[in-house]
């Protein structure tokens, strides 16, 4: 997790915000990506480097008001001292939110709205869906931004992620849906390079997607381990009631 922002910290720092954002225009009938995000949130090397993409790629506008920074701590085992060196930029204390410096104001006249806290937009979203539209921009010169989404046609934000995953064009092909002769997503095709290779790309979506997940519920991974204890409890118990039934009833034909 390093210090240093990105250079295109000021327009990452949208990109999720254009969830809410975007407009819907039709696009074709792509229909979108729909992999797995296969993210795991008890993997603390991808949520210790998804909390570094956030707060170097997200929070220059989104917070996370629900998670407090020692939360990070105890939860993902990072050292106190990198939390507040590497992680706390519009914090003093590590028993802060994770809130940003934007004032509402200028939010709006940059945004037109404030953009939204990012807390829960894993449970609202699903993993999935984040995961995909991370990696569904594709080049469009009908767009004023120059380039669509995939999983949000017309979404009114250009490709801030550009540079690490290059640029792609989509291909649509003809095909009949319904009775009618539709333009259906096909594949992406490379056009210019980014600084990482496809898989590093999924791999980097996914550690922040993975992070986003986690946020949105802390505790999920104590209460699933929580229920697999009681369902053992449960288990044995019920195998102790059995023998003890049949113990009692043994003489009673």
């Amino acid at each position: 997790m390093n210090r240093s922002l990105h250079p295109g910290l000021a327009a990452v720092a949208g990109l999720l915000a254009c969830l809410v954002l975007g407009t819907a225009s039709a696009a074709g009938a792509g229909g979108g990506l729909h992999d797995a995000a296969n993210n795991d949130i008890g993997n603390l090397p991808s949520l210790q480097r998804g909390a570094g993409n956030f707060v170097n790629y997200c929070m220059g506008c989104h917070s996370a008001k629900y998670v407090r920074y020692n939360q990070l701590v105890r939860d993902l085992q990072i050292p106190e001292e990198l939390v507040v060196k590497n992680l706390m930029f519009a914090a003093v204390k590590p028993t802060e939110t994770m809130e940003i410096a934007m004032h509402p104001e200028d939010a709006q006249r940059w945004f037109g709205l404030m953009p939204p806290d990012l807390s829960l937009i894993a449970r609202s979203k699903g993993p999935d869906y984040l995961y995909n539209f991370l990696r569904s921009f594709y080049l469009d010169p009908s767009r004023f931004t120059g380039v669509n989404n995939l999983n949000l046609p017309g979404a009114s934000m250009p490709h801030v992620l550009a540079e690490l995953q290059g640029t792609q064009q989509a291909i649509f092909r003809e095909a009949e849906v319904n009775g009618t002769v539709q333009h259906v997503f096909d594949r992406f095709e490379q056009v210019t390079p980014g600084t990482m290779t496809a898989a590093e790309y999924d791999e980097f979506v996914r550690d922040t997607v993975n992070f986003l997940d986690y946020i949105g519920e802390p505790v999920k991974q104590k209460r699933q381990s929580l229920g697999i204890l009681v369902m053992a409890f449960l288990l044995v118990f019920l195998v102790l009631a059995w023998l003890l039934k049949r113990e009692v009833w043994r003489d009673v034909r």
